[in-house]
């Protein structure tokens, strides 16, 4: 995959070895002034958005030891120079970074024991080295503020790996990282607002977790051709929903409809309610007479009994792309052997309730462990929903996709997400790139129905209405739309 269509994250060892290849080709102290001038530099921003000025307006840095205070130390005498009243509390004075402690006295900066009223406060408490929770002195500190905070590199109290958080934290409203995006960074986004990436000069490897971009996904999102008809857009077939659960078999026929599918055939009992709100759908009552479709979608509502698993059965009994979902998830659950081994492309796509019933655990705080496991031990691509939904194929990157809010946590939410990756399996996509780019497309057409009008591609957010999943299916072509508007200006 192009290292210019995916952002990557890296890794603490990932960064910590590019650094030290770093420092064998600059000299002494430029990273750290790199990483500090950048710090700087936002908070003034900050300072100046929020204050409407720079010069005259107070900062308090939160310092632990190490390189994470140095930076924050550094920048605090920068800002110095531009007028900033700065004020330093020292949590470990007897390890506070030496030179950037003199930088920082030698241009005025304080130190101080507590926090004073600040415009804003740097949180240089625990860099990419730190495990675990504030420390009781920080803690109290940190819930003391009552200022916007930026956090150097990441936010004090979560894990940079995991993004998990096991007690106090910093919950930031500007992450400033330095040379890298690290997994922290879009598994928490909660806990790191914005973030802004000040390079620093690092030589990074292809990355082993990856954020596909917006310009990414609207280049090669599947529209019609010149040449194109209905067949070889791509035919999704569609077995869900049934007598109990009818308005499952509409969410996801109508996600595949939505999604730009050539043709969409649908195989179950649910078929004239389908039809009564998709007329365009072609129905049939069994998988045998649904006709050729090039990709399948089995799970949501389609039931759990035998005559069901015997379905399943029949649909991966073919050499198609398959997407297992819902109630299918429970059959393999209780029957892994229908898909282990399979030759040709599956992706599951599980919640962590149903991720627990396939594996026997949760996902727990490694979740990009976990999903990465069960794609290897299955051979097959997962999608485990989340804010944070990660996609995981063998042998592949994991795919992430930050939804930026929880617009589509909603009921029959995940149906719709079903056919719409169908509808690219169909067209012929690469499974991975298929659900990651399906969960950006589903996730924003969700913040558009939420919100009312369009928004970046790049930006949720958690201002909107209410919404259920019905309203997803008028705002799919817009998100669509959306991305390929940031494909056709780059």
């Amino acid at each position: 995959m192009a290292a210019a269509a995916v952002r990557g994250y890296f890794t603490v060892d990932e960064v910590r070895a590019a650094e030290a290849a770093l420092f064998e080709r600059v000299a002494e102290g430029v990273p750290m002034r790199r990483a500090a001038y950048g710090l700087a530099r936002v908070v003034a921003a900050e300072l100046r958005e929020r204050t409407g000025g720079v010069a005259g307006r107070s900062v308090t840095l939160l310092v632990g030891s190490g390189d994470n205070g140095g930076d924050a130390l550094w920048a605090g005498s920068m800002l110095r120079r531009r007028g900033v009243a700065v004020s330093a509390v020292l949590l470990s004075p007897e390890r506070a970074h030496a030179t950037g402690l003199a930088a920082l006295r030698n241009t005025g900066g304080r130190i101080t024991e507590g926090l004073g009223s600040p415009d804003l406060v740097v949180d240089g408490i625990v860099g990419i080295s730190g495990r675990g929770a504030l420390r009781p002195r920080a803690a109290e500190l940190v819930a003391a503020v009552r200022a916007p905070i930026v956090a150097a590199d990441l936010p004090s109290g979560v894990d940079p790996n995991t993004g998990a958080v096991d007690g106090p934290a910093v919950r930031a409203d500007v992450t400033v990282t330095f040379g890298a995006y690290k997994p922290v960074h879009v598994l928490a986004a909660p806990w790191c607002g914005r973030i802004e990436l000040v390079p620093i000069g690092l030589e990074l490897p292809e990355p082993s977790l990856a954020a596909l971009e917006p310009v990414s996904i609207g280049a090669h999102w599947p529209v019609p051709g010149a040449a194109d008809d209905k067949y070889t857009q791509g035919v999704v077939g569609i077995c869900a929903g049934g007598a109990r659960y009818p308005g499952a078999a509409v969410l996801c026929t109508g996600g595949a409809v939505a999604a730009t599918s050539g043709m969409v055939r649908y195989a179950g009992t649910a078929a004239a309610d389908v039809l009564d709100r998709f007329p365009e759908v072609i129905a049939a009552e069994s998988v045998s007479a649904t006709g050729r479709v090039q990709a399948w979608v089995f799970g949501p509502g389609a039931g759990t009994d035998d005559v069901a698993r015997e379905r399943l059965s029949e649909i991966l009994a073919t050499d198609l792309p398959v997407v297992v979902d819902a109630d299918g998830l429970t059959l393999l659950a209780g029957d892994p052997s229908l898909v282990t081994g399979r030759g040709a492309p599956t992706v599951l796509t599980p919640h962590a309730g149903e991720f627990a019933r396939l594996t026997g655990h949760e996902p727990g705080p490694d979740r990009v462990g976990a999903v990465r496991e069960l794609a290897e031990k299955w051979q097959v691509t997962v999608l485990l929903k989340g804010r944070a939904t990660l996609v995981a194929g063998p042998g592949r990157p994991v795919l992430v996709n930050e939804a930026g809010g929880s617009w589509a946590a909603t009921a029959g939410s995940g149906d719709v997400l079903s056919g719409i990756l169908g509808a690219l399996l169909a067209n012929g996509h690469d499974p991975s790139w298929a659900a990651a780019a399906a969960a950006r497309v589903h996730t924003l057409a969700a913040n558009l129905a939420a919100h009312g009008s369009d928004i970046p591609a790049a930006h949720g957010g958690d201002a909107g209405a209410p919404i259920s999943a019905s309203p997803l299916f008028q705002h799919i072509r817009p998100a669509i739309r959306t991305l390929r508007t940031f494909a056709e200006s780059a």
